[in-house]
């Protein structure tokens, strides 16, 4: 038997037993098979041009079959993989998509450099795939799809491609220390340096767990501030984490998160205050137990925020310029002590040595005040309750003249009703 001479045609002879085998013949990506022939009497034949065998008809006994072609079936299922082999700088939010036409999807299996699968799923209809969250940023990635047609035929593909890397970040701060302790009013405020764009992409980046289970929302303050809190207090005792995954989350078109971590916190005691202007006294309850204390709030021309209000930060000494709060020249106190902070305008719980209206009048400029004496004592009455308490303790004031408090004026979020926040 003379070989087929086709092109780069790849040609297979077995024997076995004294026959020569089938022969098999590629020649421009198409499989062609051909039955070997024999004779008898051991004489050749010569395949693709001719034969002096006689071929097998009727009852003919001996012959050799003609040679057939048989061209192998394709499936119809033509995959749509997007991104395209080889890709680079790919949106790691939304630059991967799985299709097919004329099939449907049976395996999509996408994988980072490490191996690690993506999470995904086929949609319903078999006609789609697409990842459940976002890939990481300047990552590369293998995607192996398969598919068959309605008659069964598998259609395959392999790609590969790589996300971007941000060439920009935006910068994302908080009010919490890693395990640190906080007031059952504790309000998370994240804050970003640059105005955020994709404001569900990035609430849903930042997730609370509590080991009470306690449910956190999050509310928008403008482009740049995100607050967090629960419906109600929290509950003294609970362990909270902060999840944040912004890393492969864009903020803004072609602005990426900064950030992927784990910052753990704890609420502590239960402390509330509540200071009435018209009685001039503030009502503490600590744990369950109540304490009354003597204070002054703020005057007929300066009164007090109505509202609840939350402690951010607490300074042993402090000075007070009216300049910064626009009240002009009315005072500049250079050492007002025990102060903790109520608002971003101006409003603080603190000591004050300079006048004694402490429950019997309002004389302040719209601050909490009590009773202490210069540069602060333990003793006085402002120097304990400033020691008693912590960041993220609720003080309400109520009973003023003035307005409520707005929600995002320091955290004051607890004055906004929950199915708003």
């Amino acid at each position: 038997m003379k070989p087929v001479q086709a092109g780069n045609a790849a040609i297979r002879r077995t024997n076995h037993r004294g026959r020569r085998g089938a022969v098999a013949v590629m020649m421009g990506g198409v499989l062609l098979l051909g039955a070997a022939c024999s004779s008898n009497g051991g004489g050749g034949s010569t395949a693709g041009g001719g034969s002096n065998d006689t071929a097998a008809t009727g009852g003919a006994t001996g012959g050799a079959a003609a040679p057939s072609q048989e061209t192998p079936k394709v499936s119809t299922a033509v995959l749509n993989v997007e991104p395209k082999d080889g890709a680079v700088d790919v949106n790691p939010t939304n630059g991967v998509k799985v299709g097919v036409t004329g099939g449907k999807l049976t395996a999509v299996e996408v994988t980072d450099k490490d191996g690690k699968a993506v999470a995904g799923t086929i949609t319903p209809d078999g006609l789609g795939w697409a990842p459940s969250g976002a890939l990481t940023v300047g990552m590369a990635y293998k995607v192996n799809v398969q598919a068959t047609d309605p008659a069964g035929l598998v259609s395959a593909s392999t790609t590969t491609f790589t996300t971007l890397t941000p060439a920009k970040t935006v910068s994302t701060n908080d009010n919490i220390a890693d395990n640190a302790t906080y007031g059952v009013g504790m309000i998370v405020s994240v804050k970003f340096n640059k105005a955020i764009k994709n404001q569900d992409a990035v609430l849903n980046g930042i997730t609370f767990v509590a080991s009470d289970g306690t449910t956190v929302k999050g509310h928008w303050f403008g482009s740049q501030r995100l607050d967090f809190r629960p419906e109600k207090y929290w509950n003294p005792g609970t362990k909270v984490t902060i999840k944040y995954r912004l890393k492969n989350v864009e903020v803004a078109p072609g602005i990426y998160g900064d950030v992927d971590k784990d910052e753990p916190f704890v609420i502590g005691r239960s402390q509330v205050s509540t200071a009435d202007s018209a009685t001039h006294q503030m009502t503490v309850v600590r744990d369950g137990k109540s304490t009354v204390l003597p204070v002054t709030l703020g005057d007929a021309k300066n009164p007090s925020w109505n509202g609840t209000m939350v402690i951010s930060s607490k300074e042993k000494v402090t000075r007070m310029n009216s300049q910064t709060v626009g009240l002009g020249a009315e005072y500049d106190i250079q050492d007002v002590p025990h102060a903790m902070r109520l608002t971003d305008s101006g409003t603080f719980v603190h000591g004050n040595y300079w006048a004694n209206p402490f429950g019997k009048s309002n004389a302040s400029h719209g601050c909490v005040s009590m009773q202490d004496v210069q540069g602060g004592s333990d003793t006085s009455v402002a120097g304990k309750f400033f020691n008693d308490s912590m960041i993220g303790d609720p003080v309400t004031i109520k009973n003023s003249t003035s307005a409520t408090v707005k929600p995002d004026n320091g955290l004051s979020g607890w004055t906004m009703d929950f199915k708003n926040w």
